[in-house]
């Protein structure tokens, strides 16, 4: 299991990601804050307050969290078939 090791707010709402498989990267919230769920994240001294959730999310005061497969999925560029390839069905043939 790839978890999140550590998480940094960055300026205009980017995000510094790394896991314990080595992987890490950067990720721009910026298009989603302010909207929906992503509105309290507006207020940069609330964004700042970015850490790793109890269940391995990323989360902000237990308000709002990401789930840390879909920046894993942004930062690699991996398809969800090829982080978890024993989940997806196989194709059936007729």
């Amino acid at each position: 299991m790839i978890n999140i090791v550590a998480v940094e707010a960055l300026p205009q709402y980017r995000l510094r990601v790394v896991y314990s498989d080595g992987v890490e990267g950067e990720v721009d919230l910026s298009a989603h804050v302010g909207q929906g769920v992503f509105s309290v994240l507006a207020a940069p001294e609330f964004f700042s307050k970015v850490s790793v959730g109890s269940g391995g999310e990323i989360t902000w005061e237990d308000k709002v969290d990401i789930c840390p497969d879909r920046i894993y999925l942004e930062i690699t560029g991996k398809t969800p078939e090829e982080l978890f390839p024993n989940v997806m069905p196989k194709g059936s043939h007729a």
